[in-house]
């Protein structure tokens, strides 16, 4: 038992953010099923397991031999690994940049928080101002003069919003057409010259460029940051004008309950929180700066005043050790399986149809690991300063069977600030279709300026229809013995299309998705393996299923 208690932490949901908790609320939690972890049928499944995890493993090894005919076309992508004596996959622009540059922001962190703990304590500077002044030194260094780009879309929202702060519909309009149209100006103009504005600032297209010159690729982080300053600002106007909502600290000189998640989300600040110069701090943040997680204005203003129970030495050391597990996982399989350099250079002829689906399988692991481990260091570095923001990944991508959920526990601090200021403004679970759209068109902007994303964004949502209405369809048949099983099938199917939109998106592309799925459909073997790998599929479903049904014993209900 001492052992369970000692790991839990490191496995469970619970242990990677303070906002996943069984609900306090008496008949919060649903109804659940007797476990089925000792029954069996799961034993079946086990031994399933025990098979078929080490067989795909020894695929994507076959495909990454020094000794498959294809090595010799994407040996030149790789570089001297530090394990065993194994070369690494560091192809990956993305992540490369990462681990190029971890022990620079390592540093950083280190610095970063010692330097406030230091200035707070010795002087009478506030965490807010301090994360102004820091986090303004750190915009400079990091985009140089290009920052005066960013500070200029900054001001003109905030001048938007307080200049039209008694027309909340007319400024939540302009913000947002502003907001959005910045994506599409970035994009044109990102290095339009300082000269061809004005030529008095002609010398300032010779400064300082910063350590990161893609100044344009950050700012839709920055853009999420600035939206929810000026969405806030307008609601608790609203509010102060009304007098609907008294401050939350008049109601904290009355009670000592700290708030959750949601009450800090909507929490009535002072209306002089509201500041400008809060406005930059926020926005500027130097932990969250690069890459989030998100967290709202309203929330960061209260745990700049407030310390919540999360922050303390046990939960932040567990999540340490979770950091360093993920780190050393991608470092294992970067160092073993070439997959990258393999989906680079189109490297898998004559790889059989079991080995290409493995390539495009760990491909997306990295995919995975390659954001979950720079967003698990900045949260990482936000809690160390005192700031709990909502973790990115809380699930893993394998352990995913619904595309709706998937959604959820992807990026969830991103998910979050969809729902908060786009999904239920518009109406949310009421018109789902059409708040659907409008977030999936806005998550395609924001990731990338392409008519190609735009129609992924529809695409998705089509693609949500049928586990929708069959969801809701099935769900009255919920106490049958066949239901499990039957949602265990259309969750294959479902996995099947994730995996293959994802393979042809960010792995194989359209070459090595057609040979794949022609090698599935069109061959002997290649049949044998989709019915195979389908069962395998079914299998890991049901473990899926139980999952969630053994967090709902302990009162933690997902959604994901």
């Amino acid at each position: 038992m001492l052992l369970v208690s000692l790991l839990a932490p490191l496995i469970t949901s619970e242990g990677l953010d303070s906002r996943i908790k069984p609900s306090s609320k008496k008949g919060a939690s649903p109804p659940t099923k007797p476990s089925l972890w000792k029954t069996t049928e799961f034993k079946f499944y086990y031994l399933v397991f025990l098979v078929a995890v080490p067989l795909m493993f020894r695929a994507g090894l076959q495909a990454s031999s020094l000794d498959n005919p294809n090595y010799t076309r994407y040996e030149r992508l790789l570089s001297q690994g530090w394990l065993f004596g194994r070369k690494v996959d560091n192809s990956d622009s993305q992540y490369r940049f990462f681990r190029d540059n971890f022990v620079l922001l390592s540093t950083l962190m280190i610095a970063h928080t010692s330097i406030k703990r230091i200035m707070i304590y010795s002087t009478n500077i506030s965490k807010l101002r301090f994360d102004l002044i820091f986090g303004l030194i750190f915009l400079v260094a990091a985009h140089g003069v290009n920052s005066m780009r960013i500070l200029a879309h900054m001001l003109i929202l905030y001048t938007l919003s307080h200049t039209l702060k008694n027309h909340r519909k007319i400024a939540t309009i302009s913000i947002w057409a502003y907001g959005i149209s910045t994506l599409f100006i970035n994009d044109n103009f990102r290095s339009y010259p300082f000269g061809s504005v004005c030529s008095l600032l002609s010398p300032l297209d010779n400064w300082y460029r910063g350590i990161i010159q893609r100044w344009d690729v950050f700012f839709n982080f920055t853009l999420l940051r600035v939206l929810s300053y000026n969405m806030d600002f307008l609601e608790r106007w609203e509010n102060f004008q009304t007098k609907k909502s008294p401050s939350y600290e008049s109601k904290e000189a009355k009670s000592a309950i700290m708030l959750d998640e949601r009450a800090r989300l909507t929490a009535a600040h002072p209306i002089q929180d509201y500041s400008l110069m809060n406005y930059i701090g926020y926005v500027t943040y130097t932990p969250l700066f690069i890459a989030g997680p998100i967290i709202t204005f309203n929330d960061y203003i209260y745990q700049s005043k407030h310390m919540l129970p999360s922050i303390n030495f046990k939960f932040i050391f567990y999540y340490a050790v979770r950091f360093v597990i993920a780190i050393l996982s991608m470092e294992f399989i970067l160092h073993f399986l070439y997959v990258v350099a393999i989906s680079k250079t189109k490297a898998w002829e004559n790889d059989t149809p079991f080995q290409i689906s493995m390539i495009g399988f760990f491909n997306l692991n990295i995919i995975w690991l390659k954001l979950l481990i720079p967003w698990r260091l900045f949260r990482l570095w936000a809690l160390i300063d005192g700031i709990d923001t909502p973790e990115n990944m809380i699930r893993c991508v394998d352990n995913n069977y619904s595309a709706l959920a998937f959604w959820r526990a992807w990026h969830r601090s991103y998910n979050k600030w969809v729902v908060r200021y786009i999904y239920i403004p518009l109406g949310g679970s009421k018109n789902r279709i059409l708040t659907s759209l409008a977030v999936f068109s806005f998550v395609a902007i924001w990731h990338d300026i392409q008519l190609k994303l735009l129609f992924w964004g529809w695409l998705i949502v089509l693609f949500l229809l049928p586990e929708i209405f069959a969801t809701q369809f099935f769900s009255h048949y919920s106490n049958t013995i066949w239901y499990r099983h039957v949602c265990a099938i259309g969750a294959v199917f479902n996995i099947w299309v994730m995996m293959i939109a994802n393979l042809f998106g960010f792995c194989l592309g359209s070459d090595g998705t057609k040979k794949l799925l022609g090698d599935m459909f069109c061959t002997v073997s290649g049949v044998g393996f989709v019915i195979l790998a389908s069962a395998s599929l079914f299998v890991g479903v049901q473990v899926m299923f139980e999952v969630r049904e053994e967090e709902k014993r302990h009162g933690i209900v997902l959604k994901c």
